[in-house]
């Protein structure tokens, strides 16, 4: 069985407990205007391009099958119809001016990477599976918590929550923690925001509440689209009646824009604004309101 593995990120602090591995998947079935790994959205594989690396060296020219890559009068230029995803450019780069977006790899492979940082896992760091969106890739992602799980490896599942719940149902027993996203309350308002409706991802936060599993909530804050208090209020009058270990407050961010432009991408949240210090407070006291543990990320 093989997946598609945008990127690995070692020694992860943020991803769950202690110290993890995350392993980032293809795939998702959100558009969120805020999204930060706009290069994990699609199943393909992808080439970004980072211009301020290139040295036009040539070696991307020689090394394209399809002369996708050209040099002339305005330098190096990327003709991205012609791109077939092999991956061989990026392979000769040796600026990293190229990076190669996905990668077709085994569950052994994958184990492989997890299991050379294991020494530093201790009793609560283990693996980490990220995106995207892990259960985008179903089995491929049953399948890595099933091998971690028999390594005696830590799983934590960063989910949207929106995929069948007879999945979620099966994947609970390998999961040792989920990192939930709650982006907003208001179905209607969620899809204005994410391009689909929440009403099966609250569903399936219940569902998992229900079955007695560790959730980490996760709430992306994005001023103007979810920090209003009615909105606050809503979360936390949801939370508030199957409650997390913790609801991680997170600050909106553009530190994906560099990715967007070397994907030839738009930011979709180009004109969000991002909270102050003030303004995370302020969210995080509405939400403890409703007797929930809330940490600032």
């Amino acid at each position: 069985m093989t997946g598609i593995i945008t990127d690995f990120k070692r020694f992860a602090v943020h991803d769950g407990d202690g110290i993890r591995t995350t392993v980032f998947l293809k795939g998702c079935p959100l558009r969120c205007l805020w999204c930060h790994n706009p290069e994990s959205l699609i199943r393909r594989p992808q080439l970004a391009y980072l211009t301020e690396k290139c040295i036009d060296c040539g070696a991307c020219v020689a090394a394209c099958p399809k002369g996708a890559h050209q040099f002339g009068e305005n330098g190096h230029t990327l003709d991205r119809t012609r791109c077939d995803g092999c991956g061989d450019c990026a392979a000769v780069c040796t600026a990293k001016a190229l990076k190669f977006y996905g990668r077709e790899m085994t569950v052994d492979e994958v184990m492989a990477v997890v299991l050379e940082d294991r020494i530093f896992y201790g009793t609560n760091g283990g693996m980490t599976l990220s995106g995207g969106e892990p259960t985008a890739q179903a089995e491929f992602t049953l399948a890595l918590l099933e091998a971690a799980g028999k390594a005696g490896i830590n799983t934590a599942l960063d989910t949207c929550g929106d995929a069948p719940q007879p999945l979620f149902a099966a994947l609970a027993p390998h999961v040792d923690c989920f990192l939930y996203d709650i982006k907003h309350i208001d179905s209607d308002r969620h899809r204005a925001l994410t391009g689909r409706p929440n009403d099966r991802i609250l569903e399936n936060y219940r569902f998992l509440a229900g079955t007695g599993a560790q959730i980490e909530v996760r709430i992306p804050l994005i001023p103007g689209c979810n920090d209003d208090t009615a909105t606050l209020d809503g979360i936390g009058a949801f939370l508030n009646a199957a409650p997390p270990r913790r609801v991680k407050l997170l600050p909106y961010h553009s530190y994906a824009d560099g990715k967007y432009a070397a994907l030839d991408l738009a930011p979709p949240g180009a004109a969000l604004t991002f909270p102050d210090a003030a303004q995370m407070a302020l969210a995080a006291d509405r939400l403890r309101r409703h007797g929930l543990n809330v940490v600032v990320g």
